[in-house]
């Protein structure tokens, strides 16, 4: 069991691929697609993510694995196809999300705790068949005045730990994602500080519960200052106090770091990770694991129309392109502006 566990982790971190993260919730979604002026249909959200999944050139060449939707591991392409098979084909690894949300913490004001535990174990017997090889659980810390707590660290790095345990045992690979959020005021050394706390607390979490680290995957917030901060800082800087923080928390024996962009521009979340690769002098494969930052080109490029799909797709690919060239260091702001090419 644990050779394949090991296995598939790695092979999500494999070099110049990262992870599609096509996990957002039906609220998500919705809001993605009124900003394209699309309703949110069952064939429309299918419509949408088929087009990603039959991106041939991205699919085959940058993406290791897709993060779905529990309405998505269950849909069929127009053609009946099940939309887990296109994803196969391409040579990529389903995956799911199974957390049920951030929900407000009883005891910890202006804090969240993630639920989805109750009945997670038969849960994941059912997306092991419907072919999910591995799966994310995102826990959410915000940066306020007096947050964040203890209360509500240690009570989402346990939660995170139980995930991980359930998942391994039903032979899934877990994602775990603690998210130190990028709202607020707050300048990049309190980014720093509170996501080195998380980081340090979810892998003792993981140590008592048992968690085999060369099957699980880390996908952690990169070290910024908040949207509102005043003091906003170079690429370069982004970089190394990230890589500083992740080198103070993550043991070696983690096969590969996946970071979420978490509200950065797609350029931004592009540039971030060349220039962490570029440093380098770390033990772990660094990749991205980019939702919105990867999809929202697309989406924009489709905007609903079947005569879009096949712009759509070029966008996908060249936003998938990007990050690879990212992931291998490689990328430049001169290669992305030939998108067009």
């Amino acid at each position: 069991m644990t050779a394949s566990l090991d296995e598939i982790a790695y092979k999500m971190c494999a070099d110049g691929k990262g992870l599609l993260a096509a996990d957002e919730s039906s609220s998500t979604i919705k809001k993605r697609f009124d900003a394209i002026g699309v309703e949110s249909t069952f064939e429309n959200r299918r419509d949408y993510r088929e087009m990603l999944f039959r991106s041939d050139e991205a699919m085959r060449n940058y993406i290791s694995g897709v993060i779905l939707y529990d309405e998505t591991i269950r849909q069929n392409a127009k053609d009946g196809t099940p939309l887990v098979k296109l994803i196969e084909a391409a040579g990529s690894i389903p995956g799911i999300k199974v957390d049920l949300g951030a929900k407000p913490q009883a005891g910890a004001p202006g804090e969240t705790i993630t639920e989805g535990l109750d009945g997670l174990g038969e849960r994941f017997k059912e997306y092991y068949e419907l072919g999910a090889r591995f799966a994310k659980w995102r826990a959410v810390i915000d940066i306020g005045t007096h947050i964040p707590s203890y209360t509500s660290i240690l009570a989402n790095a346990q939660a995170l730990a139980r995930y991980a345990a359930l998942a391994q045992a039903a032979n899934i690979v877990p994602i775990v994602e603690p998210e130190v959020l990028m709202d607020g005021d707050h300048d990049i050394d309190r980014c720093y500080e509170v996501t080195e706390w998380v980081l340090k607390e979810v892998f003792q979490q993981l140590f008592y519960a048992r968690i085999r680290l060369e099957g699980m995957v880390l996908k952690p917030n990169m070290v910024v200052p908040g949207k509102k901060s005043p003091k906003q800082v170079s690429v370069e800087e982004v970089a190394e106090k990230t890589i500083r923080c992740l080198k103070n928390c993550v043991p070696s024996a983690v096969p590969g770091i996946a970071f979420l962009s978490g509200g950065q521009s797609d350029e931004e979340a592009t540039a971030h990770l060349d220039a962490m690769v570029r440093i380098g002098g770390y033990p772990w494969p660094m990749t991205f694991s980019y939702g919105r930052a990867l999809q929202a080109a697309p989406q924009k490029a489709w905007s609903g129309k079947a005569e879009n799909v096949a712009a759509g797709q070029a966008a996908f690919t060249h936003r998938a392109r990007m990050n690879s060239l990212a992931a291998l260091g490689q990328w430049s702001v001169e290669i992305e502006q030939k998108k067009a090419a």
